[in-house]
């Protein structure tokens, strides 16, 4: 009996150091979403005392920011050559594919106020790429604020267009006459994006070429 409680030790002790509970945490987002997610749901898969998560995360705050850390952190960085443009669109659709895998990360990312170290350390690749592409400093600081949120691999909308609260189709037809454009693109256009009603992964991409493309352009002509 001693043997074996020697040998479970470890593996408690794992299961409550910081990291694995953040990792339990991310798992049990990824299959409840983040209104799955509690202390006490948190503390009944890891099978201890509520109490004892508060030990290494203080609250439910850091313990979401150490969950976007780790999501962040396992973006895999691509190996690849070529020109800056097609670098930097490698690593960003990686960071899609990695959101893709998470898609309760973004809304995290998108309710903090500064970035957490992962992020920072993304954000130090992006500006690497841009810079060894030659592109000036200047253009590099354009850069990060015309990507946006897309440099995580997501993108924010003007509206939030989800089945939910998309209008109902005797809506779109009193909008008729007086928005027939609005209309035309409604009914013309869908979207099925995983990490949002207008960001599926077609609109992503051609949003992204578009904006490296630009960037090319400016970079050649010194502006």
């Amino acid at each position: 009996m001693p043997r074996r409680a020697k040998e479970e030790s470890p593996t408690r002790e794992k299961r409550l150091s910081r990291a694995g509970i953040i990792a339990a945490a991310v798992e049990l987002a990824d299959r409840d979403g983040l209104a799955g997610l509690s202390m006490r749901r948190l503390a009944q898969e890891l099978e201890v005392d509520p109490m004892s998560i508060y030990y290494h995360v203080r609250d439910k705050d850091a313990l979401l920011a150490g969950m976007a850390d780790a999501v962040v952190a396992g973006i895999e960085v691509p190996e690849t050559g070529g020109p800056w443009a097609e670098r930097l669109r490698a690593l960003i659709m990686a960071a899609r594919a990695t959101m893709l895998r998470h898609p309760w990360a973004a809304r995290v990312i998108e309710g903090r106020d500064t970035p957490t170290p992962a992020a920072m350390m993304h954000l130090e690749r992006v500006l690497a790429i841009l810079r060894a592409g030659g592109c000036s400093v200047g253009l590099a600081h354009h850069a990060l604020h015309l990507l946006g949120s897309r440099i995580l691999g997501f993108s924010q909308d003007l509206f939030d267009d989800n089945p939910d609260t998309s209008p109902s189709p005797e809506a779109v037809a009193a909008w008729a006459e007086t928005m027939p454009h609005i209309v035309e693109l409604a009914t013309a256009v869908t979207h099925e994006g995983a990490l949002g009603g207008c960001d599926d992964d077609g609109e992503f991409a051609f949003a992204l070429d578009l904006l490296l493309e630009g960037l090319e352009k400016r970079r050649l002509s010194g502006t």
